[in-house]
């Protein structure tokens, strides 16, 4: 039987470097995208290919590679993002646009051209790495956190439009982990409201972010979060949505039971703003 064929995004580190090196492993014919395409781990089963969520030309040369040199798709695991942290008002449109074209439109695309190979076939499995942010929120995150919801709402209404085809669409929601995610989100809050109206708020929202990166209570590995999405990938029947990692479970349950006032009390709280 052939191997089954996996493209995972943003696969030059953390969490989808993690999945790319364990899935080669045992057996996946593994195509890596990132576009620091030298930065892939090189493991058995991983072709490291460059791609960008922002060039459509990349997503397609991407899958077109992946299908015509396996003859399948069976998974796609929409692992790639960032954080574009700012108030509201003061982050450039600009960039709003490019947090949604990376963590929405990017993965959208990409769904796009995978599902006609996986209905083709009758069976396949999409997986979006989205976050607790796309259940939560916080202050100062509203363009990364808008974005996350987006891909869960998107993903839930893929889910019933593909399951008539054999297409498992799910989700996977990690709490915070130790990547080089927080140290770009963090700066680009402080670049766009250190100061000014939102400074107190942001220079607080960054002390609790960095004093909590390093606590294992907290925070969870790229390892521990990346068994989850190994565990979505292959399970006979997944689950429609994964909590991964510390602190994940925990925060879904406080915003599931509290009104939205004592949340927004809750989460002023734990940021001390």
């Amino acid at each position: 039987m052939s191997r089954r064929t996996v493209v995972v995004t943003g696969a030059s580190s953390g969490i989808g470097a993690v999945v790319a090196r364990r899935l080669g492993e045992m057996g996946f014919a593994v195509y890596a995208a990132a576009r620091r395409v030298d930065e892939v781990p090189r493991a058995p089963g991983v072709v490291a290919v460059h791609a960008d969520c922002t060039d459509p030309a990349s997503l397609e040369d991407l899958v077109g590679r992946a299908a015509g040199e396996t003859g399948r798709i069976d998974v796609l695991v929409n692992n790639a993002g960032y954080g574009a942290f700012g108030s509201v008002e003061e982050v450039p449109a600009e960039e709003a646009r490019r947090q949604f074209e990376v963590n929405v439109f990017g993965p959208a695309r990409l769904t796009q051209l995978v599902v006609p190979h996986m209905r083709k076939r009758g069976r396949g499995r999409i997986v979006n790495v989205t976050s607790v942010g796309g259940r939560i929120y916080e202050p100062l995150g509203g363009w990364y956190h808008a974005s996350k919801f987006a891909v869960e709402g998107l993903s839930d209404c893929l889910r019933m439009e593909l399951a008539p085809f054999g297409i498992d669409v799910v989700v996977v929601e990690p709490g915070s982990t130790r990547t080089g995610w927080g140290s770009v989100a963090l700066a680009g809050l402080l670049a766009t409201s250190g100061s000014g109206p939102y400074g107190e708020q942001a220079k607080a929202l960054a002390a609790s972010h960095t004093s909590a990166a390093d606590n294992p209570r907290i925070t969870s590995s790229p390892e521990t979060v990346g068994e989850v999405v190994i565990q979505a990938v292959r399970a006979r029947r997944p689950l429609t949505r994964y909590a991964a990692g510390t602190g994940a479970r925990p925060l879904l349950l406080a915003r599931r039971l509290l009104p939205d006032r004592a949340f927004d009390a809750l989460m002023a709280r734990a940021f001390g703003v």
